[in-house]
């Protein structure tokens, strides 16, 4: 199919066989896995997960590539969903789902964000993502790329980098390296989050300010005796903190029950 890549979509094809062949060794596949294929684009992944299933969800955007995709395929090997991966209800589909795809990277954190809500439903998530969304995902508290990227996806999943992936494996080439990410729902966290809107905000206004101590950019929500009933550093930065850490903070408060009220100077 002659099909010339949109911005707007942030379309970057994939068609490097050695790189397809990783991704694909990757999965481990069955055929009986409920897996869905994010933005299949001319179907370069799709031509290598289709034989190994039973049957194959893709969700495609652009509507053309929607309308070659449903004269490539029988209906008994593809279902397509026609429409944005943002607004699709990956609930429908049940349970157990993999989700593998090559996101935008222009809308890659909402859409990770969005995939996170159906964290009950997931099986796992391989994603090709520009490298450096990649590692902040998977990084370690104290170091550079750590952010809030990295708090609250590790809330619900563990992170593996599994490798990285050259401009040239695409058409067009984007101007970054890429890379492919493993998410797999953690099954059970070593603590109990009491209010995920809390800890959310939390996170937030720590990184939204995260040159400044956590005495000064958290001001709003702790007071210097509740960083000691915790005992958290008020001259930590937000790096500093582990996940474990800001859900010990959003507990504390949460049960506090006065939320955030604490603009000492």
């Amino acid at each position: 199919m002659q099909h010339i890549p949109r911005k707007r979509f942030g379309q970057h094809f994939l068609h490097e066989r050695g790189v397809i062949a990783k991704i694909i060794d990757a999965l481990a596949l069955h055929a009986g896995d409920r897996v869905v294929e994010i933005g299949p684009g001319l179907g370069a992944l799709t031509d290598h997960l289709s034989p190994r299933l039973n049957h194959l969800h893709v969700v495609e955007l652009d509507r053309d590539l929607a309308a070659w995709l449903r004269e490539r395929y029988s209906r008994e090997q593809l279902t397509v969903h026609e429409g944005d991966a943002l607004a699709f209800d990956f609930a429908s589909l049940g349970d157990n789902i993999r989700l593998v795809g090559n996101l935008p990277y222009n809308i890659s954190t909402p859409l990770l964000f969005h995939f996170a809500a159906f964290r009950d439903r997931l099986r796992d998530g391989h994603f090709m993502l520009q490298r450096e969304v990649v590692e902040r995902m998977a990084a370690s508290p104290s170091t550079p790329a750590y952010g809030r990227l990295s708090v609250m996806l590790q809330l619900d999943f563990e992170m593996e980098l599994l490798f990285r992936i050259a401009p040239g494996a695409f058409n067009p080439p984007p101007k970054v390296e890429s890379a492919i990410v493993r998410m797999t729902p953690l099954v059970k966290r070593p603590f109990e989050l009491q209010d995920r809107e809390l800890f959310g905000q939390i996170v937030s206004r720590a990184f939204t300010q995260r040159r400044k101590t956590l005495r000064n950019s958290l001001r709003t929500f702790l007071s210097p005796a509740d960083f000691a009933s915790i005992a958290i550093d008020p001259m930590a930065r937000a790096e500093n903190l582990a996940v474990a850490d800001y859900a010990n903070i959003s507990n504390y408060v949460a049960r506090r029950g006065n939320g955030p009220k604490w603009p000492w100077p």
